[in-house]
């Protein structure tokens, strides 16, 4: 039995996730951004550890969140899957005064990651979109671009996926893997979705428990529970450390080594 904690857990992909682990007896702990979120997960996936509460858009509650987590003691996995999509019209500013996509894809990852006592395994939820983001990671406040969400999203998944190869570096005794769920039909993918909306949490839920030597790895990308090339920057360490250069000074946090 697993102690997972699985962020944006109050619906989708989080959420179906957690139901597959609960039934396979393991110890889940869902997450909401807010009480009414946090509720609404424990009323969907019975049988659940518990469940906590905070919006990763802002950098004080983020915090907060991983100091609850480890309150309740240490967890074995932690699945980052909590994410906003592609369809901001805008660039919507968070309290910290910085994008929403931003704030919550790419730092709120690398927050929990940093604070939240070291599990043994790590899953950071990308996308095929990954490929269409900019390796430069300039302007990552998208304060000299005119904004675009399709554009915002797929920066943020290439960041996750930086982050995964980046944590795997730097903590090589900590499975630490990014995957890619597929345009599934959730609320964010939309209905007309074309990829198997079933198949979709597996490769998360598998990464999370199974001891398999394929799933049993560190710094790899998956897509449907089989290795998937990403975009090569991925494994540029340069990049990689600039990365999490710049969640630093967004955040004033360091990733411990």
């Amino acid at each position: 039995m697993s102690r997972i904690f699985i962020t944006g857990s109050a619906d989708g992909l989080g959420l179906m996730a957690a139901r597959l682990l609960i039934e396979a007896g393991h110890d889940v702990l869902l997450h909401g951004r807010n009480e009414a979120r946090a509720q609404a997960a424990l009323n969907a996936a019975p049988g659940a550890l518990g469940v906590v509460k905070g919006d990763l858009s802002s950098i004080a509650q983020t915090v907060a969140l991983a100091e609850e987590v480890n309150r309740l003691g240490r967890f074995d996995t932690v699945i980052h899957n909590a994410a906003v999509g592609y369809k901001e019209p805008r660039r919507i500013q968070t309290t910290d005064g910085l994008p929403h996509v931003f704030a919550v894809n790419t730092l709120a990852p690398y927050i929990l990651t940093a604070l939240i006592e070291k599990p043994r395994r790590l899953v950071y939820l990308s996308s095929g979109l990954h490929r269409q983001g900019d390796g430069t990671l300039r302007d990552l406040g998208w304060e000299q671009r005119p904004w675009q969400g399709t554009q915002a999203y797929s920066d943020s998944k290439l960041h996750d996926a930086l982050l995964a190869f980046a944590v795997a570096r730097r903590w090589p005794d900590v499975y630490s893997n990014a995957l890619e769920p597929g345009w599934v039909a959730t609320k964010m993918g939309g209905p007309e979705a074309p990829d198997d909306l079933r198949a979709a949490p597996k490769t998360q839920v598998w990464l999370a428990v199974s001891d398999e030597p394929a799933a049993t790895v560190n710094g790899e990308y998956f897509y449907h529970q089989k290795l998937r090339a990403p975009e090569p920057i991925v494994y540029d360490e340069s990049v990689q450390t600039r990365l999490l250069e710049a969640c630093e000074r967004y955040s004033g946090i360091r990733l411990p080594d």
